[in-house]
């Protein structure tokens, strides 16, 4: 979007529609937050993988599904103007690390568990909780075909929603069994709903032959009925495939993680197969998933890869966070230990230099930064620093410089106290300025 400003002739650009910039404080809960992540994912042994935002289109037509809302409608799909490449920015990451394993041969020495974290993109018609640019979480399993994995994943993500106080979230889930199975199943929704085809919409008419399961996940008020009697697909699993489901419900029901489950469940992309699952809370409206995924045993030979078992899930980042401030909670605020008052300008070098010290030593501090007329009054940069939030204010006066110490003033207990210390010995009172952990 551009803009004409009115006291100038030059053009005022704005960020693209639903690709949002994250400002500070904004960016504090997000800094949190992946904070809370990485602790979670080393808990659990998982390790960090970063895949380029842009990757080839084959890569989400074959992975993701060819007749997926996601590839049929939302893609940014493009073409190098250097070489007739078709290249898309990537709506999802699961394709991609699949992608990565392959190529690097990941799995060659066993399996491996990954996440990662990062800007996705999907041109959706943007809303509360649905950005066109949007924030993923990720937590991949690769080369583990036990139903034990699956539990893990999804105790992964239970794990992490409970550190991040996250309250009101139920979990659901649903088998989608072996090819042969859904095959069955596809063969019998095509029959009933072709039996009630006055009753589709465009859509579901357009998914009848190419992707039935879709029209399960309908959000049509009219067809709603209708769907509710559908076939499902629990009831064509056979024994290895409810074995498997019913190992996973039972070591969730071992861990406390409360479940039920959704015969309508089947997630909106082609790849997945047994046991898929939501974390859905009813804070947020219409975009009440958190987090979904499973497991997706067949994504790896599509991509021209060895057969090799593999689970995850994607968590949206903003919907996360939204949630938390919808539900009262957030994150402790960040403010410096110190606020460094500097009265003149010859006082620079020597404040400048007692402040690197007290930063080597751990110790945060803003320093004052006045403008092209001088540094400011006392007044003024204490005013600054109260504004900070910063517990102690350091006060680099002539006086002080001229006696080899600085003055450090507690801002927040009330007492206003006063103590001077050495300027050639800071590392001895640093973690004196440090707040409590």
């Amino acid at each position: 979007m551009v803009e004409k400003s009115a006291t100038s002739r030059v053009e005022k650009l704005f960020a693209v529609k639903g690709m949002n910039d994250i400002l500070p404080p904004d960016s504090l809960l997000w800094e949190w937050f992946e904070e809370q992540v990485r602790d979670q994912m080393a808990l659990h042994a998982y390790r960090n993988i970063r895949t380029p935002i842009v990757e080839q289109t084959a890569l989400f037509v074959r992975g993701t599904g060819e007749t997926t809302d996601i590839v049929e409608k939302e893609m940014y799909a493009f073409e190098d103007k250097l070489n007739g490449e078709a290249l898309t920015l990537r709506p999802e990451n699961t394709p991609g690390v699949v992608r990565a394993a392959i190529e690097h041969n990941l799995t060659y020495d066993g399996g491996k568990r990954l996440y990662y974290m990062g800007p996705m993109f999907r041109h959706e018609r943007p809303q509360r909780g649905r950005y066109r640019q949007f924030y993923q979480l990720g937590a991949e399993a690769l080369g583990f075909a036990g139903p034990e994995v699956d539990a893990e994943l999804i105790l992964l993500a239970h794990q992490l929603l409970s550190k991040l106080g996250v309250g009101g979230v139920r979990v659901e889930l649903n088998s989608l069994g072996v090819a042969s199975e859904r095959q069955a199943h596809r063969t019998a929704l095509i029959a009933y709903f072709q039996k009630h085809a006055e009753m589709l919409d465009a859509d579901a008419t357009r998914r009848l032959h190419a992707n039935p399961l879709r029209i399960l996940d309908t959000k049509n008020p009219a067809m709603q009925s209708m769907v509710q009697q559908a076939p499902q697909l629990l009831d064509f699993l056979g024994d290895i495939s409810l074995k498997h489901f019913d190992t996973v419900k039972q070591l969730l029901n071992a861990c406390g993680v409360r479940w039920s489950v959704n015969p309508r469940l089947v997630r909106g992309l082609d790849y997945y197969s047994h046991t898929v699952f939501e974390f859905i809370t009813d804070d947020l409206g219409a975009q009440g998933t958190l987090c979904g995924g499973g497991r997706y045993d067949g994504l790896f030979e599509v991509l021209g890869g060895r057969p090799t078992p593999a689970v995850g899930w994607g968590m949206g980042i903003e919907r996360v966070l939204e949630l938390l401030k919808v539900q009262g909670r957030s994150c402790a605020a960040t403010s410096p230990d110190a606020y460094a008052i500097i009265s003149e300008n010859a006082g620079l070098p020597i404040a400048m230099q007692c402040l690197q010290v007290l930063r080597s030593e751990g110790v945060s501090v803003q320093m004052h930064a006045g403008t092209a007329d001088g540094l400011g009054s006392i007044k003024s940069q204490f005013k600054r620093a109260d504004a900070s939030g910063a517990r102690f204010a350091l006060i680099f006066g002539p006086d002080e410089i001229a006696e080899g110490v600085v003055t450090v003033k507690s801002l927040r207990d009330g007492s206003g106290a006063q103590l001077k210390q050495a300027l050639n010995h800071p590392t001895e009172w640093a973690k004196s300025l440090q707040s409590p952990a």
